[in-house]
């Protein structure tokens, strides 16, 4: 029976890409040696993370002004990167899921910061509105897409003063207008790899404005000048990377991924709207496009474990929801296809026929 994966991370990637690894762990670029041994200063490695490099400014045209680079430590380790790095006086955060909380967090513990507004009340079902960025903070942080909640933010948003991202989970679904992010960052393992390596697309004028002395490993600059390999970088997973950006270019490009990718929102936001078993969570205008969050409707609760099993016998692989919200959660990164989306809408209209 074939597997319907929705898992929201690691994600699913795509069967090639997968295909291509297998190939890189038996011989790397022929040289005889596997890509989980190779020497990340011979020659085909560097071609590796060059390529990749490139790849991303390509298929995100990001501009002169910002660099590239791949760390490990995963997202949340980038929440101390950003602050002890940017923050010198205050640092102001969009709260709009747990992930933004958890980044708040780390930056208070650095130095003066807040959210200027949040989501909480309705328990981050939405993204907030109508607030003011102080003209006089070092930076504003957003978390564009919030795989718990299944809410994102679809603009790129015109701030006073530096704007980070973190893009952990829609970075490539969407075009982005990188030039008016001062840092975006995230962990592939959403849309553009496997666990185990981060990116980060950094303006470089922002860096070296704060008095604290930064420890070396966590100063962006230290990364920056050494082009990613100040130590031993996560060479499968960015070989893996690698070959997902390669795929994306071949696919038409981000621009062609964000069409298909709202296709697919499109068709299980419809039949959830549809059925009369199921409701979504999340406010209709702020409905992500890689996170869609749903539950049972009212007058149907009791059917929630049963239609999980319903849909586990179906090949549905992942769509529990998160603890915190209940439910399910189908998470429809890149290499989702419309074809599992097409699988789930016709197991939740088999599911109604059974009940309603």
């Amino acid at each position: 029976m074939k597997k319907h994966v929705f898992n929201a991370g690691p994600c699913l990637l795509p069967q090639e890409v997968y295909e291509k690894a297998i190939d890189a762990i038996r011989d790397f670029k022929g040289t005889g040696v596997s890509v989980l041994s190779i020497s990340h200063r011979t020659k085909e490695w560097e071609e590796t993370m060059n390529e990749c490099r490139a790849l991303w400014r390509e298929l995100l045209h990001i501009p002169d002004t910002h660099e590239v680079i791949f760390l490990g430590g995963g997202a949340s380790l980038q929440f101390l990167y950003v602050a002890l790095n940017l923050l010198e006086h205050k640092a102001v955060y969009l709260e709009t899921g747990v992930w933004a909380k958890k980044a708040l967090k780390e930056a208070k513990g650095i130095g003066e910061a807040y959210a200027i507004a949040s989501s909480a009340d309705k328990n981050y079902t939405y993204i907030p509105k109508g607030y003011e960025i102080p003209a006089d903070a070092d930076y504003f942080h957003i978390t564009t897409n919030n795989t718990i909640y299944g809410t994102e933010i679809k603009e790129d948003y015109d701030s006073p003063v530096p704007l980070v991202a973190d893009m952990s989970s829609d970075i490539m679904s969407r075009p982005v207008d990188v030039s008016k992010y001062a840092l975006i960052y995230g962990g592939a393992q959403k849309n553009v790899g496997p666990a185990g390596v981060i990116f980060a697309i950094i303006r470089k004028d922002i860096l070296g404005k704060v008095s604290r002395y930064i420890p070396t490993m966590l100063d962006y600059r230290t990364h920056l000048d050494k082009e990613s390999m100040f130590n031993t970088p996560p060479v499968f997973s960015i070989f893996v990377m690698n070959e997902t950006l390669k795929w994306i270019k071949a696919q038409g490009g981000v621009e062609a991924i964000h069409r298909r990718d709202v296709e697919k929102a499109e068709l299980l936001y419809g039949e959830i709207d549809r059925n009369r078993l199921f409701v979504g969570t999340a406010e209709k205008e702020d409905r992500s496009i890689m996170n869609v969050c749903f539950v049972m409707a009212p007058g149907y609760e009791s059917l929630q474990d049963e239609f999980m099993a319903f849909a586990k016998e179906r090949g549905m692989v992942g769509i529990k929801g998160h603890r915190s919200v209940g439910g399910f959660r189908a998470s429809i990164y890149n290499a989702c296809t419309l074809e599992d989306v097409q699988a789930l809408v016709d197991c939740m209209q088999e599911f109604e026929k059974l009940h309603a």
